[in-house]
């Protein structure tokens, strides 16, 4: 299989990491959650710093989680969340969703969170998911879907940011409207048992909104997305510090709101009939 062509938007800037880090399982992956049993084997595909990852193998104690992600350094980071917490249940290793280093019919249950959105090709990588899970087993998915993305008030710039943000992951060959997708990518993988459901992230409570607001100023001007978007020719630094002057300003208004809608899958992989 061919190698991913995408580049994650993203990188692993500190102000990037101040988001995936309070990512946890209930906050997450809720619609997982009731298919966990304690027994099971479960792949975590980009793992990121691996906070999730740590809630899951918490969930499976008999089990055993296997988390993966395309960027070693971070990895290291997950080794340590789960060495803080105590959990030996897990191992960790550098994979390309595309082509994943494991037999068929290895897992459980099959897992990627943000992760569909900035891969090359999507449904490659749910069939590649199939394949490692077992029958019987679920492979889920879940991403955002940055164009349905909503606020209050209608700060000047705001738009501008979810405007430029687009254009420059698709540059990278992603998909930031993953969320409204996974049903269709999940179809054409072959999948025919597939629950789709929705959640969202709100921010809204003084706290939450100071620290989205703060981390989506320093990641504005400061992460990978930044320099991608100044060295592709979609944005220059002086736009790029006055978005993260609005997201600031859309910050401090006692009445600012907004939501992050997700689109979530969970597809079962059916038992062979006997006979």
């Amino acid at each position: 299989m061919p190698k991913d062509t995408a580049v994650y938007t993203h990188g692993h800037h500190e102000s990037v990491l101040r988001s995936h880090t309070w990512r946890t399982a209930a906050n997450s992956a809720a619609y997982l959650l009731p298919e966990l049993e304690p027994h099971m084997r479960v792949l975590d595909i980009g793992c990121g710093p691996g906070t999730i990852t740590a809630d899951l193998a918490e969930l499976v104690p008999q089990g055993h989680v296997t988390a993966v992600d395309a960027a070693p350094g971070v990895l290291e980071q997950a080794r340590a969340v789960a060495a803080e917490r105590g959990l030996a249940n897990l191992d960790f290793a550098v994979a390309d969703i595309h082509d994943l280093d494991f037999p068929d019919d290895s897992f459980s249950v099959v897992h990627a969170h943000q992760v569909l959105q900035h891969v090359g090709d999507p449904v490659r990588a749910l069939r590649e998911m199939y394949r490692v899970c077992r029958p019987g087993g679920v492979v889920t998915a879940r991403d955002a879907d940055y164009a349905a993305m909503t606020w209050y008030p209608d700060v000047p710039g705001m738009a501008r940011w979810q405007e430029l943000y687009g254009r420059v992951a698709r540059a990278n060959g992603g998909e930031p409207d993953a969320g409204r997708r996974l049903l269709s990518w999940a179809r054409r993988a072959g999948f025919t048992d597939v629950t789709a459901t929705a959640a969202v992230w709100c921010f809204a409570a003084p706290e939450d909104r100071s620290w989205w607001s703060g981390m989506w100023a320093d990641r504005t001007v400061a992460s990978s997305y930044a320099r991608m978007a100044v060295d592709g020719g979609h944005a220059t630094d002086r736009e790029l510090a006055d978005i993260a002057d609005a997201w600031r300003a859309w910050g401090a208004r006692e009445d600012g709101w907004f939501t992050v809608p997700h689109g979530e899958i969970l597809c079962r992989k059916p038992v062979p009939s006997a006979g």
